[in-house]
């Protein structure tokens, strides 16, 4: 740490102004704890920079004065990706001041926005050019696009159009030495050399600062119809999909599975909030279709589907959406899941990813095992299965129990990633590594990938200066 950080702390203001330099715990406070409560980190001070050239001169200045920095956006990460250590000699540098929409190309179908947008408002700035941005996740109206890039961020609709890493044609990044590399090309091809910008996506803020990013954007779907589906068995739901997919084609963007204990926590966590169809079944399916046809052709597709999987004996019953507020009330139910969870008190939470013809056997397998050593633990599953993503939390069945919980975590966690990696899976989909999987990668990756990644973080970042201990070790 500086002997005296008056003299830098000093220079960040003459920067930024010194309204825009937190050093004092109160104001620090937002930024040094995660939304869930896990990670509490220390810091030298908070910047908040309002453009890249901000960022360009304070990257250029913690250089000098060897500060680690940790670029955050919305403070949304499950895996305290954006929270620093407890050692206070870094700086947080938050980009939720450069929020800019800044060019919406139509003929292009692209859109620039800053690293600090919310996803929400690129989602409406696309909607008002009748255009669309497909991301959608549970922190839409908080996270920001740069810490989707950061994660490399997937969502509902990941099944259509791909994660971050496929929605972004170009970025403009800040290095670790300050230099600012400008690659906001909207081009679907550009076969130049590396792939610079997916390097930089998922990389944590490890390789450098995200500040702007050309991302794609799509027509507008003219009818979007939903249903909730209830399944017996998770065989059944894998079928259910596999026939979707056929009968749908490109028309299916989301096939979410919520387990219906999930559904149950969600009427607790939103007494308001109307549960269409009884919990009597082990899974529950939201299946979306989007398409270009009448509204009346898009309902009877999905019909059709549903009726042809209750003849076969797939599903026991289903609610398809008449209206767009009907449709939205559907939606609500996932989107409160993340929330819901919480009514049993804390979570050991799983973003994990598997090939999709793995996801039974895990499945059968992980609950057996983790039941017979804790018969009181409640096993709360969703997930996109469509791209193989299921979050995979346990809980404790009562609150009572939910004390000892924290005691379970790396055995509960080792049992589910070893089941994982038998499968050819991974234990991160869509959350990163951040400081929580931090010591356990390495023990999932050979010695070659590992040997690379850190080959990469020192060439671009030797003096380990882009948000350390986060990662790589």
């Amino acid at each position: 740490m500086l002997k005296d950080p008056k003299i830098f702390l000093e220079k960040c203001a003459s920067i930024i102004g010194g309204g825009y330099v937190f050093s004092s715990p109160l104001d620090m406070e937002p930024f040094l704890v995660d939304w869930n409560k896990r990670f509490r980190g220390s810091a030298l001070a908070v910047l908040r920079p309002a453009n890249t050239s901000e960022v360009s001169r304070l990257v250029s200045l913690c250089a000098e004065y060897q500060i680690p920095i940790v670029p955050q956006g919305g403070n949304t990460s499950f895996c305290g990706g954006g929270i620093p250590s407890q050692d206070v000699s870094s700086v947080v540098m938050s980009l939720n001041r450069m929020n800019q929409i800044r060019e919406i190309d139509s003929e292009n179908n692209t859109i620039t926005v800053d690293a600090g947008a919310i996803l929400k408002n690129v989602q409406l700035a696309a909607h008002a050019r009748d255009r669309l941005f497909p991301l959608s996740l549970a922190a839409e109206g908080s996270c920001t696009i740069g810490g989707n890039l950061a994660t490399n961020a997937g969502g509902v609709h990941v099944l259509r159009y791909g994660n971050m890493r496929e929605l972004t044609l170009g970025l403009e990044v800040v290095t670790p030495t300050g230099e600012v590399w400008n690659g906001l090309r909207g081009l679907r091809k550009d076969n130049t050399g590396y792939s610079l910008k997916d390097l930089y996506i998922g990389s944590e803020g490890t390789l450098g600062i995200i500040t702007r990013a050309t991302l794609k954007l799509f027509p507008l779907k003219s009818v979007q119809i939903t249903s909730l589906i209830k399944v017996a068995h998770i065989e059944q739901v894998i079928q259910l999909f596999e026939i979707a997919r056929a009968e749908l084609d490109s028309s299916l963007t989301a096939f979410e599975l919520i387990c219906p204990k999930l559904i149950e926590l969600a009427g607790i966590a939103n007494p308001k909030l109307s549960i269409p169809m009884r919990l009597d079944s082990d899974w529950f399916v939201l299946l979306e279709y989007s398409g270009s046809e009448s509204w009346s052709r898009g309902q009877e597709l999905v019909e059709t589907l549903i009726a042809t999987c209750i003849e076969r004996g797939l599903v026991s019953d289903a609610v398809i959406a008449k209206s767009i507020s009907q449709a939205k009330h559907l939606w609500e139910i996932r989107e409160l899941v993340p929330e819901a969870q919480a009514e049993l008190g804390p979570n050991i939470k799983h973003d994990i990813s598997l090939p999709i013809s793995e996801l039974v056997s895990f499945i059968k397998i992980a609950e057996t095992q983790l039941k017979s050593l804790w018969p009181d633990i409640e096993i709360l599953v969703f997930g996109h299965v469509g791209d193989g993503n299921l979050h995979y939390n346990i809980a404790a069945s009562t609150r009572e129990l939910s004390s000892q919980h924290e005691t379970r975590r790396t055995q509960v966690s080792e049992i589910v990633h070893d089941l994982v990696y038998l499968r050819n899976g991974s234990m991160s989909a869509e959350h990163g590594i951040g400081q929580a999987k931090l010591e356990e990668l390495p023990r999932r990756k050979s010695q070659v990938e590992m040997a690379l990644m850190k080959s990469i973080k020192l060439a671009l970042d030797p003096r380990n200066l882009m948000n350390p201990g986060k990662v790589l070790i």
